[in-house]
Formats: C-alpha cells, structure tokens, sequence
C-alpha cells in the first residue's frame, strides 16, 4: 500500500459548513463546523443500530462496527452492501445468517462519545487473540508518524470537533480516517482492512482519543499489535492491553511518549531532541483532539 491510500477530505462539500456566528468581542464571523447525520445499519434483515457519523465511507463503517461488535465473523463472507442515501440507511447481506439476537439484549454504554455503545460480552474473542511478537515500532518510526498525520490537511484541522485514527506501517500512515466519533474512525478502518484484506501483523494504529479499554479490544480483535494515541490512558485500558501483549503508548506528542505495555516492541534508534522542534510547532499547528 502507497502511504495515505485513504486520506481525509476536508473540501468535500458533505463533510462540513460554514455557519454565521459572533466572536468574544461580539463581531460576525463565519466558520465551519463538521455535519452530523443519522446511519441506521442493518444486516441481512434485523435493524442494528442508528449511529450519527459525518456520512463519508458507510460501507467501511458499517463492516468495521459489525466485525467489532462480533456480529460478522473473519470467514464470513459478505455478499453485498447496499446503501440509499436518501433514507440514510445501509444494509449488509451476509451468505451465513448471523446469531446476534443474544447481544442485542446486552447494551453495554462505553465511555465514548457519539454512539458508542458495544454489544454483548466485551471480552469475547479477546482472551484468544495472540498478537505477533516480531512486530516493531522504531522511535524514529513514531516521531515521522506524529509529524506526517498531524500536518496532513484534514476536517480537525479545518473545523475541530472531530477525531481521526490512523493504520500505519513502520513511518507510512496508510489509511487516514476521520469522525465525529473515534469508534466510528476505528470502525472504518476495521471495515477497510476486512474488505482489503490488509495484514495486520505488522501494523501500528494510531488514534487521537483517549487509550480507553473499548479502544484497546478493539485495536486487539483486529489483530493490530501496536496502539499509540497522543492523548491519554485509562487504568483498564492499561490493564487488558498487559493482558493482551499489546504495545500501548500515549501521549506521543514530538519527542514525548509515555509505554505502559509491551515497551519490548520499541527499538530506540533516535536522539529524542532531534524531534524537539517538531514537539514545539505541534502545540501551534496541526496538534490533535486530546479527547
């Protein structure tokens, strides 16, 4: 894959628009602010979920949620993905008729915004999964990562309110994914992987929300073996991450970086002060949502 094969589009006419406002001095501007629009997803017959998204990529959301919420399976196969904007809806037809019905009775509300709400058992699959152990992440790798994607022309950088996650290969960001929710963006990548059948053994993922456990299984059910934020961790995230081998590190900001799991992925082959202005442009131009 070509570094950024899938990148935001921040001049998509869809994505966001400008609204009349005043400053705090009380003068009239105008300024653009992301859309929000209802998805309701269903699989082969059965209604799902209604999620609010920013509307670009429903096929990739729609997948992503369904694998993450264990209601597709890897060897499912996937026999078609009809989407009618008009009636914000999108359907995905499987070959073998899912038994979900179980999880529908099991809500559990996360810690997230926008939606985010996981289904049945969040530990299901999770104890199973064996993360590869000759993955790497070379410093010189995350300090390239942190200036690409956050000088990369996206909506955060245009109207905020919004959070991207990233699936990288050693210092090339590859697919570039934006939302108004950051299990929307990691949905969308999941269903990007599903349908590409990318490899995720030597993958790192990249988010700008917080390190939360919802974020940690997930990046764990798809196989990914390497989890950085330059936002924070919650003490759970930490705990099954350990739990799971996977490589956490968070507030990775320029030449800062803080593992708390798996650090013996990480190949220290940089001097950290080679990075300190790009630390110091990132708090002035291009730093992320911390949240």
């Amino acid at each position: 894959m070509k570094e950024f094969e899938v990148r935001p589009t921040p001049d998509d006419p869809r994505l966001s628009r400008s609204v009349e406002g005043i400053d705090h001095e009380g003068r009239a501007v105008v300024t653009d602010v992301v859309t929000e629009r209802p998805l309701t997803l269903f699989l082969n017959a059965r209604e799902i979920v209604t999620m609010m998204t920013i509307g670009d990529h429903p096929d990739l959301l729609a997948v992503g949620f369904l694998l993450n919420q264990g209601m597709l399976k890897p060897d499912d196969r996937i026999t078609a993905i009809d989407h009618d904007d008009e009636i914000s809806t999108i359907v995905v037809r499987t070959e073998r008729q899912t038994d979900y019905e179980e999880k529908l009775k099991k809500k559990v509300q996360t810690s997230g915004c926008a939606q985010g709400t996981v289904f049945g058992d969040l530990m299901d699959e999770f104890d199973g999964v064996r993360l590869s152990a000759d993955a790497r992440i070379h410093t010189s790798w995350l300090y390239a990562l942190t200036k690409k994607i956050n000088t990369e022309p996206s909506l955060y950088l245009k109207a905020g309110a919004i959070h991207g996650c990233v699936l990288c290969e050693a210092d090339r960001p590859l697919v570039y994914m934006e939302d108004v929710g950051r299990h929307n963006a990691i949905d969308k990548i999941a269903g990007y992987m599903f349908l590409n059948a990318v490899p995720p053994d030597d993958k790192i993922f990249y988010t700008t929300g917080r390190l939360t456990s919802e974020m940690v299984i997930k990046c764990v059910k798809m196989r990914v073996p390497i989890l950085v934020s330059r936002s924070g961790f919650t003490a759970w995230g930490v705990e099954l991450a350990r739990k799971a081998g996977l490589t956490l590190i968070g507030r990775a900001r320029g030449r800062r970086f803080v593992a708390l799991s798996g650090a013996g992925r990480i190949v220290f082959d940089s001097d950290p002060a080679e990075a300190a202005e790009d630390d110091r442009r990132s708090h002035r131009k291009g730093a992320m949502p911390d949240d």
